[in-house]
């Protein structure tokens, strides 16, 4: 916890303690930081002090740590650093109850995986999962966050994972890298090794080792506001 020293009574937590604490080591105010962005000089401190925005852009965190010299995942909330094994899933009669999880995985950076409950659910037609060849599929329900997959997936889409173990093949898949979840483009590049690789071509591809990534799943579906 650490005191907000305009208001001694309020004590602040996760990213928003870590990024008071930084810009006050730095010597840098919070309006400079959040010129930084291209934001309005009080951007960062109604987020520190208001909660508005609830969670910082992801293209905000990569300025932000870069110039803090720090590693993203600091300034992540932690509410967001979880995925999870599928609930089971609700069957009634001729309808599949999916559950959704308030969790996003970053199209860009990532999320360190945890436990994570269902909040609510999407309702799924029976035979329409085995039309897709999802009827014995072990799904789940997760938000994009991010523009690193525009424009196939954009920031607030909702996408379907299957957890079932499968054989690998290249796809759109959730990852877990190190200790960060993220959703990519995964192709087997040979030798042992995969790139991750993002629609918007402003985004490097990342080659990494086989081993060091773990698939989580395929996304085999998306919905998101037109």
């Amino acid at each position: 916890m650490v005191k907000d020293p305009q208001n001694p009574r309020q004590s602040l937590a996760g990213p928003r303690a870590r990024l008071l604490e930084l810009s006050q080591e730095k010597g840098v105010s919070l309006a400079a930081l959040s010129e930084l962005l291209g934001r309005n000089p009080t951007y960062l401190q109604q987020f520190i002090r208001k909660g508005s925005p609830r969670k910082l852009e992801e293209q905000d965190r990569a300025t932000l740590a870069r110039f803090l010299g720090i590693g993203e995942e600091e300034l992540r909330e932690s509410q967001d650093n979880s995925y999870v094994k599928p609930p089971k899933r609700r069957d009634s009669g001729d309808w599949v109850d999916v559950p959704r999880l308030d969790l996003g995985a970053a199209a860009g950076a990532g999320r360190v995986p945890g436990d994570e409950a269902g909040f609510d659910a999407f309702r799924f037609s029976r035979r329409w999962l085995a039309e897709q060849g999802l009827e014995s599929a072990q799904l789940s329900a997760i938000r994009v966050e991010g523009d690193s997959m525009e424009p196939l997936l954009n920031d607030g889409d909702e996408i379907l994972v299957d957890l079932s173990p499968r054989p690998f093949r290249d796809g759109i898949h959730v990852v877990r890298l190190g200790e960060t979840l993220m959703v990519k483009r995964v192709a087997s590049t040979g030798a042992g090794r995969v790139a991750l690789l993002s629609q918007n071509l402003a985004y490097p591809p990342v080659e990494v080792a086989a081993e060091e990534v773990a698939i989580i799943g395929r996304v085999v579906w998306k919905g998101g506001r037109v």
